[in-house]
């Protein structure tokens, strides 16, 4: 790879970090949603029996809320898209003498950068509430995950962001899209116990990678083995990526 395009993919990952380091409340908040679910949901049901449920209520909680948060961190990848569109970065951008695809490569690291690092606050804070991780190499492939999740995360944003230029449309549909899958994913509880639910969720993208985050974390209540999560996960993460990057490509600006 030339200079140049190395270039191009630092400094939009550089553009996407600064851009993170600069607004302090949006770390605030992608940060405290999540940790409000997690100690509000792991307060009021940690002595809740639940059919599926091995062990404590909030050691099943932990890899959903860790997951969620990644996965809002990484909406914001097609926001700043729709804001590049709008303040005519993107059309900068797009005829500079670089290819597309260093462009998409950075934008995609950065998001992803930023999605992982409130992942690990997430991750960090439900340590020290007590969360027992299963094993060293299960932490290793909890991180595997989570680097995994955040990369599709941000290439799905990329697919609903080049069809759009609105963005309160675009945050509507996320919402629309995203908040169903999470509560259908195991995030929050078991979905084994009944067989309508067990069915969507298998058809549910996100229901594997969470499958896999508990199962690697807590080595508990997951419905899978993590090696097989995990095949799913990268079979998602390559099919996102693939088809963001080249809506994103063609898109028009």
């Amino acid at each position: 790879m030339r200079t140049n395009e190395l270039q191009a993919i630092y400094i939009m990952w550089l553009r996407q970090m600064k851009r993170f380091l600069r607004f302090k409340t949006r770390l605030a908040t992608m940060v405290i949603q999540p940790l409000f679910f997690f100690l509000l949901l792991g307060s009021g049901f940690r002595q809740a029996v639940m059919p599926g449920l091995e062990g404590g209520y909030i050691d099943f909680l932990a890899p959903g809320i860790v997951a969620m948060a990644i996965l809002f961190s990484s909406m914001f990848t097609g926001v700043s898209v729709l804001w590049d569109k709008q303040f005519g970065f993107l059309q900068e951008v797009l005829v500079a003498p670089v290819s597309r695809f260093s462009i998409i490569i950075g934008r995609t690291i950065g998001g992803a950068t930023t999605a992982l690092i409130q992942g690990f606050i997430i991750l960090f804070i439900a340590i020290i509430l007590g969360i027992k991780i299963s094993s060293g190499a299960g932490l290793i492939l909890t991180i595997v995950f989570m680097l995994l999740l955040s990369f599709t995360a941000v290439g799905f944003g990329l697919i609903i962001a080049s069809k759009m230029n609105d963005f309160q449309s675009f945050s509507l549909i996320m919402n629309l899209i995203i908040m169903p899958l999470l509560f259908l994913s195991s995030a929050f509880f078991p979905v084994t116990q009944d067989k309508t639910l067990q069915t969507i969720a298998y058809f549910n993208p996100l229901f594997y990678m969470i499958d896999g985050l508990r199962g690697s974390l807590i080595g508990k209540s997951n419905v899978f083995p993590p090696l097989i999560d995990l095949i799913v996960v990268c079979i998602i993460c390559i099919i996102m990526l693939t088809l963001g990057s080249y809506l994103f490509s063609k898109s028009e600006v």
